[in-house]
């Protein structure tokens, strides 16, 4: 039987398991994909943590695979579903989990890999990338203005530091000393992050910042925040919503669409956009994969390959 990692009930890593499961079948706009790489992403440990998305209600019916993201070649096509056929090489949003040899892709929110994208690195893009994409559109900022970045070594901040740059803003993102050559190797300039930010940023930028993509959230988000004095250019995908609407802004707004991946596997076969994954496991270490996202000390992606 096809094998998956996953967690048997909120908690910690010791809730972590390989589990055998049947082979999926799709159901109506869904594709079966052999998994060939999956993105690891902090959501994923938060949800094992006990994490409800907003709107989830219920109990959830445990064990749940892991994983958001993956890439792999089409094995099923479902009932309605259109522009898909078995033997294509696609990525998307998982609807059941990822870390597993096979999985089931939303078509809605799928695209085809480009012939010269590795697998890996299309894994990378439908969570943080898309993530990044989504918050910069959301900002609007015209090209020269200047955009402050908190949290910028992680998988979104890699990604919006990217897509930023490719539509002619200018850049601030925070990270710690470690990354401050990563941070700098994409073009922005790098700041420190800890107590008196602001005054920090603001020596970076002296004309101010026309808009802030927090990744952090707490008092970061709400020093960040006095940076700007637009508030509808501060958005979060680092904080809840109350936290973040109380200064003014708002979360990104996803659109969770093929349009977005399709635009983003462009960038990437362009070399507009580098996934940066820094670190790959094989799926038999799946457990590995998730402890260098929970210990935050990956800088980029991390993904895991599965075999053939």
């Amino acid at each position: 039987m096809p094998k998956a990692y996953a967690y048997t009930r909120y908690g910690g890593p010791e809730t972590e398991a390989f589990i055998e499961v049947d082979r999926p079948s799709p159901g109506p706009g869904q594709l079966l994909v052999a998994v060939r790489a999956a993105g690891v992403n902090p959501i994923d440990w938060k949800l094992r943590s006990g994490y409800r998305r907003p709107g989830e209600t219920g109990s959830p019916a445990f064990p749940l695979v892991f994983g958001s993201e993956a890439a792999g070649v089409v094995k099923e096509v479902g009932e309605g579903v259109t522009g898909f056929a078995v033997g294509d090489a696609v990525f998307g949003n998982t609807v059941a989990g990822g870390y597993a040899e096979y999985a089931l892709l939303q078509a809605a929110v799928t695209a085809q890999v480009p012939d010269g994208l590795p697998f890996v690195d299309a894994a990378a893009l439908p969570v943080a990338a898309a993530t990044a994409y989504d918050g910069i559109r959301q900002l609007g900022l015209p090209r020269g203005a200047t955009l402050l970045v908190t949290g910028a070594g992680g998988g979104v901040g890699v990604a919006a530091l990217q897509i930023a740059r490719a539509l002619g803003l200018r850049v601030i993102g925070t990270a710690s000393e470690g990354k401050k050559d990563f941070v700098e190797q994409l073009g922005a300039v790098h700041v420190l992050p800890g107590p008196d930010l602001a005054s920090r940023v603001r020596a970076a930028a002296p004309d101010g910042v026309d808009g802030v993509f927090d990744l952090v959230g707490g008092d970061v988000l709400a020093e960040a925040a006095t940076l700007t004095a637009d508030r509808s250019k501060l958005i979060t995908a680092g904080a809840p919503a109350q936290e973040v609407e109380r200064l003014g802004g708002a979360r990104v707004v996803r659109a969770r669409t093929a349009s977005v991946l399709e635009e983003l596997a462009r960038m990437a076969d362009d070399g507009e956009l580098m996934p940066y994954v820094t670190l790959t496991f094989p799926l038999e270490r799946a457990g590995d994969a998730l402890r260098a996202v929970e210990d935050g000390h990956a800088r980029g992606k991390v993904v895991i390959e599965v075999a053939e």
